[in-house]
C-alpha cells in the first residue's frame, strides 16, 4: 500500500491518501514490485492529499519520502528500472546464504555490517543476481533502496541515506561508510560502484523537477528531504529517542527495536542502522510473523464479515477487535502459530486446540495473541544478549496500536507500561520529520521529535492478565518446540503409507 499523509509543523496530521501498490509472487519465495506503478500510485496519492485537503501547493515546506527497508531497485544511467524491484520478503537468496554458511562467507560479513545475513537483504540479492541474472547487474548503473527510487523520481536525485545503506547490509555503520570488505568477502566487489553516495536523512536532496510537478501537483522547486527507511521513520514518529525505551512496529513484520550508544553485537540483529537522534544506533530483530498475518486471515477467511462491516461504515479490523472483547473472560482454548509468510526454519502457520464449542471470538483471540507472542519471542532474543538495552516502557505503532484491545494485550503479555503516540502513519509522519529539520522549520531531530510528537494513549499492564498471558506464552514457546519435528518433515501428504489414505478417506465419509 503507498500512503502520502500531510502534516504541520506541530506533527498534526492533516490529511492521508492510500492507494493500492501491488506486489507480484512471479514464482515461490519471489517477491517483487513494479518501479514505476509504485511511482505512479505515489503520485496519485500526492495530487489526491494536496485536493482534499484544499492545500496550495506553494504551502508544502517539504516533500520527504520513505520507504521499505533492504529488497533492492534497480536503474540504468538514464534512471530506468532495469527490472521489477525485490522487496524485503523475498527469499530467493535462501541458497546463497546457505552457501555462504558452509564457505564461512557469513562469518566474514556479519562483524562487518554488524548484523546477520538474511534473505531479503539488498546484499543477499546481490549474491542471488549475481549467480542467475549477470545481465541484469551488468545493464544496473546505480542500486537503489525503495525511498531513493521514489526520489529519483521526485527530483533526479541518486543518493541514499545511512538508515537504508544500514538496513541493506551494505554499510559499516560506525565510520557511516560502504563496507566493501563486506562486499569483497561475497565476491561483489564488481558492485561497490553502482552504490549510491550516502549522505544526511536530515538534508535536502533536490527539488521537485518539472515532470514531478506535472504528476503529482507540487511546485516546481518544491525542496525535497533525503529521508530514512520506514522502521525508522515509525520509530522515530513513536517517540523512542532512549535507551530504556523499546520500540515495537507491528506490521508486515515484527519489529522490535532497541537503541545503543555503540553497536549492538551480541545478540547479533536481524537489522542494525545509525539512528538520526541522539548519536545512537537502533538494534532491531524482525521476523514476517506480525499483523500481516491477520490481513492474510480476514482476506482469506473472513471475506462475507468484512462486506457486512462494509456495509455497517466499519472495518473487519474493529469487528475483529470487539470479537476479541469478548473473548478474553473466557477460558483459552487454542494457539495460533503465526507463520503465514514463513515461521522457524520455514514452519508453516497453524491453529490448534479448536473445539466444537470454539467460536470466531476465541479464533481471533487466538490470532490478536499469537502474533503478540511471536513479538515477544523476537523481543526475548533482543534482549537476551551482555549488550542488550535496559528497557522499562514500551512505544507501539503499526496496525495493532490502533486497536486498544489489541494494544493492552501487547502491554500485559510484554509486563511493561505502553505508549502511542498521535497520528495514525507513523513512517510518513518520520520522514515529515526529516523534511521539517532539513528545511529548518525545526533546527534538530530533538527540537523535531519534542515539538511534533505526543502521547496519545498510554496503556498500564494487569498484573493478573500478565500472570495469564505469560503462562500462555510459554505453552506457546513448549507447543512450538514440540511441533518443530513435525514442520521439518519433508514427507508430502501425498507420500503417507496408503492404509493412513484409507483411513482418512473412511473418516470422511
Amino acid at each position: 500500500m503507498t500512503k502520502v499523509a500531510l502534516f504541520d509543523e506541530e506533527g498534526n496530521e492533516l490529511a492521508c491518501d492510500h492507494r493500492p501498490n501491488r506486489i507480484m509472487f512471479p514464482a515461490a519465495g519471489c517477491t517483487e514490485r513494479d518501479p514505476d506503478a509504485m511511482w505512479h500510485s505515489t503520485a496519485e496519492a500526492i495530487a489526491s492529499v494536496l485536493e482534499r485537503s484544499g492545500t496550495a501547493p506553494s504551502e508544502i515546506a517539504a516533500v520527504t519520502p520513505s520507504g521499505f527497508g533492504a529488497g533492492l531497485y534497480m536503474v540504468d544511467g538514464a534512471g530506468r528500472s532495469v527490472r521489477p524491484a525485490f522487496g524485503s520478503t523475498d527469499s530467493r537468496s535462501v541458497p546463497v546464504i546457505e552457501e555462504w554458511q558452509r564457505t564461512g562467507v557469513t562469518r566474514e560479513i556479519e562483524p562487518r555490517i554488524s548484523q546477520q545475513v538474511w534473505s531479503g537483504q539488498s546484499l543477499a540479492i546481490l549474491g542471488w543476481l549475481q549467480r542467475h541474472e549477470p545481465e541484469t547487474l551488468a545493464a544496473t548503473r546505480h542500486l537503489l533502496l525503495c525511498k531513493d527510487f521514489l526520489r529519483l523520481r521526485l527530483c533526479g536525485d541518486i543518493s541514499t541515506d545511512p538508515t537504508d545503506a544500514g538496513c541493506a547490509g551494505f554499510a559499516d555503520i560506525e565510520a557511516g561508510a560502504y563496507a566493501e570488505d563486506a562486499f569483497v568477502a561475497a565476491g561483489l566487489e564488481g558492485c561497490i560502484p553502482k552504490l549510491p553516495p550516502i549522505a544526511p536523512s536530515t538534508a535536502v536532496a533536490g527539488r521537485v523537477s518539472a515532470e514531478a510537478a506535472r504528476a503529482t501537483g507540487l511546485l516546481e522547486g518544491t525542496p525535497v528531504g533525503r529521508g530514512v527507511y520506514d522502521v525508522v521513520g515509525c520509530t522515530l514518529a513513536s517517540g523512542v529517542s532512549a535507551s530504556d525505551q523499546l520500540g515495537v512496529v507491528a506490521g508486515t513484520f515484527s519489529i522490535n527495536s532497541t537503541l545503543h550508544r555503540t553497536p549492538c553485537l551480541d545478540p547479533n540483529p536481524t537489522l542494525q542502522v545509525p539512528y538520526p537522534l541522539n548519536d545512537l544506533y537502533l538494534a532491531t530483530i524482525a521476523t514476517p510473523t506480525s499483523a500481516s498475518n491477520l490481513e492474510w486471515f480476514c482476506k482469506t477467511l473472513l471475506g462475507a464479515e468484512a462486506e457486512r462491516a462494509r456495509g455497517k461504515g466499519r472495518s473487519i479490523y474493529e469487528v475483529c477487535s470487539d470479537l476479541v472483547s469478548r473473548s478474553l473472560d473466557r477460558p483459552r482454548d487454542m494457539l495460533f502459530f503465526p507463520y503465514v509468510f514463513g515461521g522457524p526454519q520455514g514452519a508453516p502457520a497453524g491453529l490448534l486446540g479448536a473445539t466444537a464449542r470454539s467460536g470466531l471470538a476465541d479464533v481471533m483471540r487466538a490470532v490478536f495473541e499469537g502474533i503478540v507472542f511471536a513479538h515477544r519471542a523476537d523481543i526475548d532474543y533482543l534482549l537476551g544478549g551482555p549488550d542488550s538495552a535496559p528497557v522499562a516502557s514500551v512505544r507501539l505503532s503499526g496496525g495493532p496500536s490502533k486497536s486498544p484491545v489489541w494494544s493492552q494485550i501487547f502491554c500485559d503479555a510484554l509486563g511493561l507500561p505502553l505508549s502511542i503516540a498521535n497520528g495514525s502513519e507513523f513512517g510518513a509522519k518520520g520522514a515529515a520529520m526529516c523534511g521539517a529539520v532539513a528545511t529548518g522549520l525545526h533546527p534538530d531531530m530533538q527540537t523535531a521529535s519534542r515539538k511534533m510528537i505526543r502521547v496519545a494513549r498510554e496503556h498500564t499492564p494487569d498484573p493478573a492478565r500478565h500472570e495469564d498471558l505469560d503462562r500462555a506464552y510459554r505453552h506457546y514457546r513448549r507447543v512450538g518446540a514440540r511441533m518443530a519435528e513435525v514442520w521439518a518433515d519433508p514427507t508430502p501428504v501425498a507420500e503417507a503409507p496408503a492404509r493412513a489414505e484409507s483411513h482418512l478417506a473412511g473418516a470422511s465419509a
